[in-house]
């Protein structure tokens, strides 16, 4: 008999890479969604769907009653308030993890919960965490760096900058990030269920140290097959053009908060590292499998 994951976050752009990695390790899957939207990856997948959201305590009950592991993935990347974050990434979180107190719980958490002083988003998911560290029944949380790979619309950006020739990056010369494909990540997490790894780790591409925002524009440029001039704006000129995204309506996921996030020094993974199989890409065949995808569906 299938054991049953409860997810959230499948129409995300991690979720649906979530849901055929789940499948492909014999999970049945039970999904939270808030409204239909097209799942690529469904197809062929045992999956039952449970309409809601993480404010809807009768939805979450659906969810996780009778499950054999809680997948949580769903969170808030932007809003125009920092209650906003709060409300989805850490009283979400704890709605879910009252109803599900002793079934195996997994966080996917960002390394931006590390340094929780620089935006309100990184609070709430520190705050997130907490919450799950918190509970009685066994917990993992995977902190996860930036996530690229096909269907991500928020690096889809530096992607059209680099095929114009240039990379914007912060002033920051000293700065290290590290990074995941989508597909590594969404395996590195189904293992990570398989093998019950509690506390927090961090996982990214198996690059020890990371990448510097030079890097970055290189690979792109030899994914594109053009060179690629990385250009440094200042910290004043991007917190600038970070206060006029808030003049405009809607959320950005440019703000002032972000840009001190941007600027930080050290985006690297630290240890504990999650102990999963290799990831298959590495940032040069990685940057070329999704400006590929791109390119295939027409956004580049």
């Amino acid at each position: 008999m299938p054991k049953v994951a409860a997810l959230t976050g499948a129409t995300g752009f991690v979720g649906p890479h979530l849901v055929a990695a789940l499948a492909r390790h014999d999970w049945k899957l039970r999904l939270l969604i808030r409204r239909w939207t097209p799942l690529p990856s469904l197809a062929g997948v045992d999956a039952e769907i449970v309409w809601g959201d993480l404010s809807d305590e009768a939805s979450l009950k659906t969810l996780v009653t009778g499950a054999d592991a809680v997948v949580h993935a769903a969170g808030l990347i932007k809003a125009r308030r920092p209650i906003d974050f709060d409300r989805v990434n850490r009283d979400g979180t704890a709605r879910l993890s009252a109803l599900a107190p002793d079934v195996p719980f997994l966080l996917l958490s960002s390394l931006a919960a590390r340094e929780p002083q620089l935006s309100a988003y990184a609070a709430s998911k520190r705050a997130a965490e907490d919450v799950v560290a918190r509970r009685s029944g066994p917990w993992s949380v995977v902190r996860a760096p930036a996530v690229y790979g096909p269907g991500d619309r928020q690096t889809l950006a530096y992607f059209k900058m680099a095929k114009s020739g240039f990379a914007l990056q912060p002033d920051r010369p000293d700065a290290r990030l590290s990074l995941i494909h989508v597909e590594d990540l969404a395996e590195a997490l189904a293992q990570s269920l398989d093998r019950s790894a509690p506390g927090v780790h961090e996982v990214d591409d198996g690059h020890l140290g990371g990448y510097s925002h030079a890097d970055m524009a290189k690979a792109a440029g030899a994914a594109l097959g053009r060179t690629v001039r990385a250009i440094r704006v200042g910290q004043g000129l991007m917190g600038a053009v970070a206060r006029l995204n808030q003049l405009r309506s809607g959320a950005h996921i440019l703000s002032p908060e972000k840009v001190r996030e941007l600027f930080h020094s050290d985006w690297t993974v630290h240890q504990p590292r999650l102990p999963v199989a290799p990831a298959r890409f590495g940032l040069g065949e990685g940057f070329r499998h999704t400006i590929l995808w791109y390119r295939n569906h027409h956004w580049l």
